[in-house]
């Protein structure tokens, strides 16, 4: 789930919806929360919060849970339904990248680093799909996609490879580990998501306009 200071996204028809009294209900769980004061303020159970989130989307009128641990529980953090955080994809992008996407998401508490390297598969299929570029290696085919993308974007997608090959292949010191935090895994599939949003959706919608503009100027000629 993704919330924001004052808005949260509707995991189910991604609306943006403002935080309100009708939009959002949070309720906190821990040891001893019935009883008015602790014997002990240091009890250990007494620091064990656990918080349900539930939203309501006026748009598409469903109910999102998702529960939050804090202080020592504030690793936790569970997409309750629905199960993934994914957004809802236009079914115009290949389903093999929905589905790596879609996983990615699942995980992505689970096992952050599992969830980097799938984040670096769908970038693979992305490149290959929408640029036709396809090279024995990830590394070449980011390489041909270089002056095809501004260079910012261009540095953020080699960003993903080199994070992403953390889980998919295994370091020479197999004792030495480098992990991937939910927040940097969280990173690259926001960036897979401006990407779906840059190249797929942008050529879509520029296409709809353009037949679109080209279907009245038809239309015109017919008239006349």
């Amino acid at each position: 789930m993704k919330m924001y200071n004052n808005y949260f996204v509707c995991p189910f028809c991604n609306a943006s919806v403002p935080l309100k009294h009708d939009t959002n209900l949070s309720k906190s769980l821990y040891f001893n929360m019935n009883i008015a004061h602790f014997e002990d303020d240091n009890d250990s159970r007494n620091s064990y919060i656990f918080e349900i989130n539930m939203n309501y989307c006026p748009v598409c009128r469903k109910t999102s849970f998702f529960a939050q641990g804090n202080k020592s529980l504030s690793e936790i953090n569970i997409n309750m339904y629905p199960l993934s955080s994914a957004k809802q994809l236009p079914k115009y992008i290949p389903n093999a990248i929905r589905n790596d996407y879609e996983e990615a998401c699942s995980i992505l508490f689970l096992s952050p680093k599992a969830s980097a390297t799938l984040s670096r598969r769908c970038l693979q299929g992305m490149i290959r799909d929408f640029w036709g570029i396809s090279k024995s290696t990830l590394f070449e085919e980011i390489a041909n996609l270089k002056d095809k993308v501004p260079l910012s974007q261009w540095k953020a997608i080699d960003s993903i490879r080199s994070i992403g090959n953390i889980g998919a292949h295994m370091q020479k010191d197999i004792n030495f580990i480098i992990e991937v935090d939910p927040n940097e895994a969280q990173q690259l599939i926001s960036l897979i998501e401006l990407l779906f949003d840059k190249w797929y959706v942008s050529r879509h919608d520029e296409e709809e306009l353009l037949n679109k503009v080209t279907s009245i100027a038809n239309s015109k000629k017919i008239i006349k």
